[in-house]
């Protein structure tokens, strides 16, 4: 999938709205480079899954255009497009009566890889997020805990190698020592694999130490984009809130 160009993912004046009439997005425009990690954090119903729906069309813009290695999403086959972006989701969506190594082969077996390089790969993604394919590629998903799974989900969505990878609060619903755990294991194993990543948070913490930039979004619209650095120090009323609540969240926890 990777192109000539630094850009992989880009915003066109995209814009998504309901049937009825209601915006989800307006007129975004943004670049995504490649290895970037960019967080997209605001409100519930700010824009956020949208926008990262738009990625691999399981939303089609209504107006304006969304490039993926410099071709409008629309101009790609959507299964060939799908199956070069790794999606991650809060919920894992890993099949309850498929095995963990099911789970994580299910891309790899669609793209037809010879059975010998599918076990090497399974083995390889799944020791890249802790868990040993001795100890669980058998087991089935209801006989692991929320971490594991979380982990099967991550090492499922890296399988076949894509470039890009699409995280929607994936650790969000997990106890906060499996989720700064995670957040640690993801935080290095993406210096280790320099994917393009687009990573959906609530949390701004999170975003301030997983992300290479942090984009606000506010009602459908991109409030802008800054580096961690930027993020904090800036005067932008908007982003001085969530740095407020965070900054007071880890005073309150110092004390």
């Amino acid at each position: 999938m990777p192109g000539d160009s630094d850009i992989a993912i880009e915003f066109d004046g995209a814009g998504f709205r309901l049937p009825d009439g209601k915006t989800l997005l307006s007129d975004l425009n943004l670049a995504v480079q490649r290895g970037d990690t960019l967080m997209l954090v605001g409100r519930s119903g700010s824009g956020k899954t949208t926008s990262l729906k738009l990625i691999n069309r399981l939303l089609a813009a209504t107006s304006g255009q969304v490039r993926v290695d410099g071709k409008s999403v629309g101009e790609w086959d959507t299964i060939k497009l799908r199956r070069g972006i790794g999606y991650a989701i809060q919920d894992v969506g890993l099949f309850p009566h498929y095995t963990v190594f099911e789970n994580v082969s299910l891309v790899p077996k669609l793209e037809r890889w010879e059975s010998r390089r599918i076990d090497a790969r399974v083995e390889e993604v799944l020791a890249l997020v802790g868990l040993p394919v001795a100890e669980f590629a058998t087991r089935y998903p209801d006989e692991l805990s929320g971490g594991q799974r979380q982990r099967v989900g991550l090492a499922r969505a890296l399988a076949a190698d894509p470039p890009i990878l699409l995280m929607d609060e994936p650790f969000g619903a997990l106890d906060p020592i499996t989720r700064a755990d995670l957040r640690t294991e993801f935080q290095q194993l993406q210096r280790k694999l320099g994917k393009t990543v687009v990573f959906v948070t609530h949390d701004v913490g999170e975003a301030l130490q997983l992300g290479s930039r942090i984009g606000l979004m506010e009602a459908g619209n991109l409030r802008g984009v800054y580096r961690p650095e930027e993020f904090l120090a800036t005067t932008d009323a908007s982003v001085k809130a969530y740095v407020d609540v965070f900054r007071a969240g880890q005073q309150m926890f110092r004390n």
